[in-house]
């Protein structure tokens, strides 16, 4: 009988330490995570409904939520459109630039949002580069809802190639090839072959862009400019109601964004349930690719 090898063990398989482990994550989870979610629901209802009611029904707050969500509607299928073309270049194509494509991907998640802002008041202000253009065609970028858009695309123009590119790389392009040599146009391989099998890897994708759409601040408030009831966003308001002492009134405006939050995490772990998400993605892919290749 030949002994079998013991597999070392790993850090956390004794009971002890992993008890411990599960505990301090359990921990900071609560305090990092829950608690500032727990605050701003008992805050934003602590001087009941009718006055909860009331700051959300407020002119200025409904023009932010107006704000916010007009900038999603614009930015987020840009960017979807944008991801999905990247995507499909780089994956399924050989061309010169395409690592160079990779890392302009990568470059919104390597600067501040705020260095973001600024650069964007040198390119379009008017002392920018294209200012004086813009005002004598009496086109308005910086400090109206163009510049939010364009600020908000720039800080959320990775999140959809990024979901898309390992699964789509993983996948090959043996299934493209394929519908190519029988006769299939470009377009009908792309929306009969390529679409469906990244469905809910772009879906995720979106789900996560809008989430960061709705919740920037950073790069927003640089090219906004910051005004009450015209070029505010939902976060920038809630920035001024607690700057003038309305910790009620910018608890309920963030009561709006802590529940996008709870459902952008729920549709999150529902997607990964489905194979979304760029691990369970890769792991089904490379299941699919095994299957394939098996005799």
């Amino acid at each position: 009988m030949i002994p079998t090898r013991r597999k070392p063990p790993r850090v956390g398989d004794g009971p002890i330490i992993r008890r411990v482990l599960i505990g301090t994550t359990l921990f900071f989870g609560a305090i990092l995570v829950l608690a500032p979610l727990i605050v701003i629901a008992v805050e934003a209802f602590g001087q009941g409904l009718r006055a909860y009611a009331a700051t959300i029904a407020h002119p200025d707050t409904r023009h932010a939520i107006f704000m916010t969500v007009a900038t999603a509607l614009i930015a987020v299928p840009i960017n979807t459109a944008f991801g999905l073309a990247a995507a499909w270049a780089i994956t399924k194509f050989d061309f010169w630039g395409r690592r160079f494509l990779l890392v302009v991907i990568e470059i919104p998640f390597s600067i501040s949002p705020i260095v973001a802002g600024v650069a964007y008041l040198f390119v379009y202000g008017l002392q920018g580069l294209f200012g004086p253009m813009l005002e004598a065609a009496d086109i308005k970028i910086l400090f109206a809802l163009p510049g939010i858009v364009l600020a908000s695309m720039f800080v959320t123009a990775p999140f959809v190639a990024r979901e898309l590119i390992p699964l789509m790389q993983a996948q090959g392009r043996d299934l493209e090839e394929a519908a190519t040599s029988l006769g299939a146009s470009g377009w009908r391989t792309f929306f009969s072959v390529t679409l469906p099998n990244v469905k809910w890897a772009l879906l995720y994708g979106v789900v996560l862009c809008n989430a960061r759409v709705m919740g920037e601040f950073g790069a927003v408030s640089v090219v906004s400019g910051n005004i009450r009831g015209q070029t505010n966003t939902l976060p920038l308001h809630i920035e001024l109601l607690y700057h003038d002492y309305q910790a009620a009134g910018a608890f309920a405006a963030a009561s709006i964004l802590a529940t996008l939050a709870v459902v952008t995490i729920i549709a999150k772990v529902a997607l990964e349930r489905r194979g979304a998400g760029r691990r369970p993605a890769l792991a089904a892919a490379a299941k699919e690719q095994n299957a394939g290749t098996r005799p």
